[in-house]
């Protein structure tokens, strides 16, 4: 069996501790690589070679269940979907339940006070209410009972181990109380049905409310999934019929018209038209595509039809690749998990122990009633502990932070690269394809002549030459319309340039030391050169029939946005300096326009990664910005490695965040996502510790001394609900980020 990955859907985890337990049994599987539970997702990933039947095992064997995914994504969402609308529904009806016996018994004690078994009347009124109770208890908080017994069987404890021992304590007190009062002094003949009660029905509250908070963290990956359309118009012998997704192959023909999305990745063969490709890269402008042009599938076409045929189809896809790395990201784990990790470990067990030696110093320190005060804090510690806020904690910022990043086009790889983009001090940046456009063009036309005539015959002269520069000028008199006569007598002269025949007139052009060997007088066009070369550009002499005719400049223009990019990247505290394997001079220009930091020219590769690792032996953070290809090296040596541009395989294998469009801006909203999700991570930790650090003592009765009273069971159940909707509704606050450049455009 091939080493593979399955996916499944979990019941009854719903803590830190459930995460850590079902991982372990998976990982101490002969044959798992790996086994990762997203609690915000309740869904468990084991990869390895290992079949799913022995998975389930494992899972079921810790108390909990599991059956596999659903292949298709869209399907797998949907059942999600449905299941998490029945399971809101259940509880709410559960919920509503509890408290309509809870309520009521509160309110009684609350108004009457009278809350106490001291005749036979009341011991028969308060065993009927004992009885309604346990109906609740039974069909309300079922799911609280059975989950602690298989922990149970299975040597566990978990968040419903300390329900199932809160709430059954508080019932089973209470019936004492009612069937064997002389038992009992006086003062602790107290029932505390409505404990039970309102507990559970809180609980169920709190979780319902979970369930529709943690619904809307996932709404980045279900904006992907719709992108996919579900059918594609096949041309096949003439006749074009509408045929699945999944019934596309390779080589298809396929139309798209007007308003239609495009199915699946391919090259257009005919037609013209404007592409929205925003959910994509992130780029607002439409895209023009013609003929020889690539289109992405789940891009919507705005204007024109499209006749392209099929590359990708499937998991092949772009976008299949898209939802298929973003959900795998919303599965990981952030370092700082670690810390949730270490203590949920230790959590319920310590939990029990501390609940039992605060009902021990009550019960041999504290004052009358004793039992009755023993109760109210053995249940108030178990109940208030429970560590759902902590579990938590970190799972929900990474699903909404991660999603939201491929929203603007940042796909990050793993919840690793999602905290260390957040320390990066210094950002290293290849010069081509990153800063600059990456294709050559002509920049200068300097001349005494007529300029487009000066044109043609320079570009006639190089469609005879393969040298890049050549094709930045053929371009630009194509880009004019202009008619390129034929070429002869065509030679290239090493190291300095071309020279032909064009129209009957000899045409040359290169550098200086042509002009000098071919004792042409150059005049005061030195100067120009100059100026032009201290822009960054490479300027070249041209002569016609041996008079100097002006001086041309190409250059790989800088990117429009590169200057405000750079500035926002150093305001968000970063040094940022440029590679290059360009020569010094011209890295030097670019790097004078753009005020970068530091240039670093004339590199290799290797150099590259060198120049990466030099840095980090200093103690710098450092992330690199590149285009994932001949940049590859160094964005695997960096400590974030950024792919702009393109979105190409070798770029989202290679980077630890992969930007869809072809902007540094994209390295600065990445940062400052990154940012915001681990200062969103740091306050859902923050309130989960302390919410147990202060909530547990309290519930032990630390503040009675003062207060001379007790914290209420109920009033325990209350927070402990509050707690876990408190940290769900702070992740989903991250759905509202915004890049600093998209903000100030809105503004």
């Amino acid at each position: 069996m091939a080493n593979q990955k399955h996916v499944f859907t979990l019941r009854g985890a719903s803590c830190a501790g459930c995460v850590r337990k079902i991982e372990g049994a998976l990982e101490n599987l002969a044959g798992v690589d790996e086994a990762k539970v997203n609690l915000a997702e309740k869904t468990l990933t084991v990869t390895g070679d290992v079949d799913e039947k022995r998975c389930i095992e494992a899972v079921e064997n810790t108390g909990y269940g599991a059956e596999p995914a659903l292949p298709d994504p869209r399907e797998q969402r949907e059942q999600q979907r449905a299941e998490d609308r029945r399971h809101y529904r259940q509880l709410l009806w559960r919920c509503i339940a509890a408290l309509a016996v809870g309520l009521p018994l509160m309110a009684w004690g609350l108004i009457t006070g009278e809350m106490s078994v001291h005749s036979s009347g009341q011991q028969l009124a308060w065993g009927l209410v004992g009885l309604a109770t346990l109906v609740v208890m039974v069909f309300c908080g079922g799911h609280f009972y059975t989950g602690a017994w298989k922990a149970f069987r299975h040597h566990n404890a978990n968040m419903d181990t300390l329900i199932a021992l809160g709430t059954g304590a508080a019932w089973l007190y209470s019936m004492l109380v009612v069937l064997w009062p002389e038992l009992l002094p006086e003062s602790a003949r107290h029932v505390y049905f409505e404990a039970s009660a309102m507990i559970i029905g809180l609980i169920n509250l709190g979780q319902a409310l979970e369930v529709r908070a943690r619904g809307k963290t996932s709404a980045a990956v279900e904006k992907l999934l719709e992108l996919q359309d579900t059918s594609a118009r096949v041309l096949k012998d003439g006749e074009e019929r509408d045929v699945p997704l999944n019934a596309v192959h390779k080589g298809d023909r396929i139309r798209v018209r007007p308003g239609e999305k495009i199915p699946v990745d391919g090259t257009v063969d005919e037609g013209s038209s404007l592409v929205d490709e925003s959910m994509l890269s992130g780029e607002p402008v439409p895209v023009k595509k013609t003929a020889g042009d690539s289109v992405s599938a789940g891009t919507l076409n705005k204007n024109g039809t499209l006749v392209f045929v099929a590359e990708k189809v499937g998991a092949e896809t772009r976008l299949s690749q898209i939802i298929e790395m973003v959900r795998n990201a919303q599965n990981s784990r952030v370092p700082i998990a670690r810390l949730a990790d270490s203590i949920s470990a230790i959590f319920v067990p310590t939990v029990m122990i501390i609940a039992i030696v605060a009902a021990l110093v009550w019960f041999n320190f504290g004052p009358e009633p004793v039992a009755a005060h023993m109760l109210v804090v053995l249940i108030s510690v178990l109940i208030i502990a429970c560590p759902c806020a902590l579990g938590l904690a970190t799972p929900m910022s990474v699903m909404v932070g991660v999603g939201k990043g491929a929203e603007h086009g940042v796909l990050i790889r793993n919840g690793k690269a999602l905290q260390q983009a957040s320390n990066i001090e210094t950002l290293v940046v290849d010069k081509t394809g990153t800063l600059t456009e990456g294709a050559p063009k002509l920049t200068d036309i300097e001349t005494d002549a007529e300029e487009d005539a000066l044109l043609t015959q320079l570009a006639a002269l190089e469609t005879g030459s393969e040298h890049p520069l050549a094709e930045a000028i053929v371009q630009a008199a194509k880009g004019k319309g202009l008619k390129l006569p034929g070429v002869t007598e065509f030679e290239a002269i090493t190291a300095h340039g071309v020279r032909g025949t064009v129209e009957g007139k000899t045409v040359m052009l290169g550098n200086r030391k042509l002009m000098e060997k071919e004792q042409i007088d150059v005049g005061e066009w030195p100067a120009r050169a100059e100026a032009l070369a201290e822009k960054g550009r490479t300027a070249m002499y041209a002569a016609v029939d041996g008079r100097i005719a002006g001086v041309i400049a190409v250059a790989d223009p800088i990117r429009e946005d590169a200057e405000a990019a750079v500035a926002r990247l150093q305001k968000l505290g970063l040094r940022v300096q440029m590679l290059t394997g360009d020569n010094r001079a011209t890295a030097e220009a670019v790097a004078r326009q753009l005020n970068i930091d530091e240039v670093h020219a004339d590199l290799q590769p290797e150099d590259k990664e060198t120049l990466v690792q030099k840095l980090q032996q200093k103690g710098k953070r450092v992330g690199m910005a590149g285009d994932g290809i001949n940049d590859a090296p160094a964005l695997a040596r960096a400590d974030v490695g950024f792919a702009i541009g393109a979105g190409t395989d070798v770029a989202i294998e290679t980077a630890d965040v992969t930007l869809m469009r072809s902007s540094l801006h994209g390295v600065a909203d990445a940062i400052e996502l990154s940012r915001a999700t681990l200062r969103n991570i740091k306050q859902n930790l923050f309130g989960a510790f302390v919410y147990n650090t202060l909530g547990i003592p309290i519930a032990a009765g630390v503040l009675y001394p003062f207060t001379g009273a007790l914290l209420s069971p109920v009033i325990a159940g209350a927070a402990m609900a509050l707690s876990s909707v408190t940290v769900v509704s702070n992740a989903n606050r991250l759905r509202f980020f915004k890049p600093s450049e998209l903000k100030e455009v809105q503004s």
